[in-house]
């Protein structure tokens, strides 16, 4: 199973995405972010981490994310075996779901949300994970876990889950980019990183380095 979740906060201005699968490096593989343009979920049986990359160009020159996706899956011969879910700067959602991706596999779209996923128990997967964040409490970044536990409570993957990633992006705060690459517990290990990077010490650095809105920012200023 591979499940992705991609979200807008319209209150807080927070984009947030959270991915977790039963293969190595999730994070690396499928999302991308850039609190200019949105959020992207590149995944499937032969994932295109161009389609993700390029997918945040388009919507960073004002492309919709429904036309992002439109663009980027029409001519791809490979598509078949793809997803691709994306949240543009706007909280509009679109995705794709190839053909031959392995059952079940499917994506729920609303607004400022996405949830996406392949190789998974059934639809209900899905379900669990869009009712697990909607129904979290908190930060962006919690509401995300929540809804990847879930999901993985829900059915998730036989052959169980190896890997976890979490990103949170706001213009006035530094990025939130974590992720367990490999582990036997990969949401356990990610509760566990999460708790320590929202903590001191760590979490005083993060308040004095630049973010996209005070670019200078610095413990000296």
């Amino acid at each position: 199973m591979t499940i992705s979740l991609l979200a807008f906060d319209v209150n807080s201005g927070t984009f947030g995405g959270a991915a977790t699968t039963g293969s190595l490096c999730v994070g690396g593989w499928v999302l991308r972010g850039d609190v200019r343009s949105g959020l992207s979920a590149s995944q499937g049986s032969s994932p295109s981490t161009l389609w993700g990359e390029d997918a945040l160009s388009l919507m960073g020159t004002g492309l919709s994310a429904r036309d992002t996706v439109a663009r980027l899956t029409k001519d791809d011969p490979g598509r078949s075996h793809r997803q691709l879910s994306v949240l543009d700067g706007t909280g509009g959602t679109a995705s794709f779901t190839g053909a031959d991706s392995i059952a079940y596999a499917g994506a729920l779209d609303a607004d400022c949300l996405v949830v996406s996923g392949n190789m998974l128990v059934s639809a209900k997967v899905l379900t669990a994970a869009r009712d697990g964040y909607r129904e979290g409490h908190g930060p962006m970044a919690v509401r995300l876990l929540s809804g990847l536990r879930a999901a993985a409570a829900a059915g998730g993957d036989l052959r169980g889950l190896k890997s976890a990633a979490l990103l949170q992006l706001h213009a006035d705060h530094a990025p939130l980019s974590l992720r367990i690459d490999y582990a036997e517990n990969p949401l356990e290990a990610m509760q566990a990183l999460y708790d320590r990077a929202t903590s001191q010490p760590y979490v005083s650095w993060t308040e004095v380095v630049p973010t996209r809105n005070d670019p200078y920012r610095s413990k000296t200023a």
